[in-house]
């Protein structure tokens, strides 16, 4: 009840300062006016907060109440800046990001007094090193993708799906541009390859995704002759089909309407000022077979380039029916880009964020298992992303059976992004995630392309350090006996004894009564076909 009369009396008070300096101006005007305005505005605020049904705190609360909201809106700077504990991840911890800044000004990203992770905590998980430690000259380590003499020599650090829409011109040229400095490859995203990336002038990864921006027709088809022209581009190296995503699997991509300006709907071929919704499945494809007749036909359009697929994983028969659908068909896919549940993302529904998709960790073991069972692992190249920030997070992923790693947001930490968390608003406080030119216009291309080559050297040249610690010359020596976790207070063990592995080629095999190791493959792989993404139920 007090609280009731209070928020009356706030709008009874100004009232009467609005009467009394009413009186008073009229003898000291001259004086007074600027106060009198003032009054009369935060007057007016009240008798419209005082009138309005909408938000029952500014009804009762005149003009007072508006500083809750206030103070709500700055409630995630407040606890960035000045609540939030070193190591909280929520998602990128002060940490992580201060290690990302560091790096790519090149000032270290050394750690006095020891560590501050305890050790003794379960699920710890570290590397173990050799007496014997290796001499690596050159941090430059590659994958080859693809066969023929337009196979793409990949580098084992490269910028995740960067879509421009979802970020800003001058932020997609700066990493384009890091990406030629560097000799590594950017990922378009499903935004489709903008002038913007030809600015840069860094090799690309061309991503297609349903909703086909940049080779569509009118309808939102598929069209080859524009995926022709633009796929012979020299800077394009090679082509990723985008199945899924990590952030919203399952689900379209999503660039809200304040995002769609006129450039950005002539880059993709989509309507100005409206939200962009991808479709959740690719019309071009609705089983294994077509998904694989697909990429012979982007093989064929771009000259041959390396062609992969992007997914979370999801129902494992789906995973294991494109499988058995290579070994069946002889038809490849050159590579499989995993995003895991925890990938980010500008825009998705935070219950696909939270609890939809396999984590990366697991979905790299049982990829890695499918192909290792089916004979493919030799032709068929893993890249991996989700939450990867470090050059431990990197051999860790290495040692489960990535081939190489994408990284997106500690790139754009590179560039200036502080993890405000207001990607979807268009209203990025760095310029970042923003087409608003009064924004972006903060960012110096050349300088912040330098701060994101300086992070690929410096976390590469680490990430040496620690093979060279570890004994081994390339990040594919690397494997699951030289990570260890522990599991409680009395429990240690390998990262291959705690997953399932898979022998080559013991898919092909008759195996009798033998079961295979991985329980999933044990179960799916006779039930799958090239026909269809589901499977056959049959005891």
């Amino acid at each position: 009840m007090i609280d009731i009369i209070w928020g009356r009396l706030s709008l009874l008070f100004y009232t009467a300062i609005f009467s009394i300096i009413s009186v008073v101006g009229l003898f000291y005007s001259n004086i007074f006016i600027p106060f009198f305005l003032i009054n009369f505005f935060l007057f007016v605020i009240s008798i419209k907060d005082f009138m309005q049904k909408k938000r029952s705190v500014l009804s009762n609360f005149p003009l007072l109440g508006r500083f809750r909201f206030l103070l709500e809106s700055i409630r995630p700077e407040l606890r960035q800046y000045y609540w939030e504990s070193d190591d909280d991840e929520v998602p990128y911890s002060r940490n992580q990001r201060t290690m990302v800044y560091q790096r790519s000004k090149n000032i270290g990203g050394v750690r006095p007094f020891g560590s501050l992770e305890n050790m003794y905590n379960d699920d710890f998980v570290w590397l173990n090193h050799s007496i014997t430690p290796t001499s690596i000259k050159k941090a430059d380590f590659r994958t080859k993708v693809g066969v023929g003499q337009n196979s793409y020599d990949m580098s084992v650090l490269n910028i995740s799906g960067t879509s421009f829409g979802a970020i800003s011109p001058p932020a997609i040229t700066s990493l384009s541009r890091a990406a030629k400095i560097g000799k590594f490859a950017h990922n378009t995203g499903e935004g489709s390859m903008s002038k913007y990336h030809l600015k840069g002038g860094g090799d690309t990864v061309w991503q297609i995704s349903s909703g086909y921006f940049g080779c569509r027709d009118k309808k939102g088809n598929f069209c080859q002759e524009t995926f022709k022209k633009k796929a012979n581009n020299k800077q394009i190296k090679m082509i990723e089909i985008k199945i899924s995503q990590g952030a919203k699997p399952g689900h379209g991509g999503m660039l809200l309407a304040p995002k769609v300006t006129e450039e950005i709907a002539k880059t993709r071929g989509i309507d100005v000022g409206k939200d962009c919704i991808s479709p959740s499945k690719h019309k071009e494809f609705s089983n294994p077979s077509e998904l694989l007749n697909f990429v012979e036909k982007l093989k064929k359009l771009s000259g041959q380039k390396p062609v992969g697929i992007k997914m979370c994983i999801g129902h494992p028969w789906e995973l294991i029916s494109i499988v058995k659908a290579m070994v069946t068909k002889k038809k490849y896919i050159d590579f499989i880009t995993i995003d895991g549940a925890e990938g980010g993302t500008g825009a998705a529904p935070a219950e696909f964020t939270d609890h939809l998709g396999s984590p990366l960790k697991d979905a790299i073991i049982f990829v890695d298992n499918a192909l290792i069972g089916s004979n493919l692992r030799n032709r068929v190249k893993i890249g991996v992303s989700g939450k990867i920030v470090t050059a431990f997070d990197m051999a860790h992923m290495c040692a489960l059976g990535a081939d190489w790693i994408n990284m997106a947001r500690p790139f754009m930490f590179s560039i200036g992004c502080i993890q405000c968390r207001s990607c979807h608003t268009g209203e990025c406080p760095t310029g970042i995630a923003t087409m608003d030119p009064l924004r972006y216009r903060a960012i110096d291309i050349e300088d912040r392309s330098e701060r994101a080559f300086n992070f690929h050297k410096n976390t590469l040249f680490v990430f040496k350090e620690l093979l060279e610690s570890v004994g081994v010359n390339h990040p594919s020596e690397l494997n699951r006996r030289h990570i260890v976790r522990r599991l409680s207070e009395s429990e240690i063990r390998l990262a291959d004894q705690i997953y399932p592995k898979a022998t080559t080629g013991e898919l092909l095999k008759e195996k009798g009564n033998k079961k295979i190791a991985d329980p999933r493959l044990n179960v799916y792989w006779k039930k799958v076909t090239s026909n269809s993404f589901n499977f056959i139920n049959k005891t």
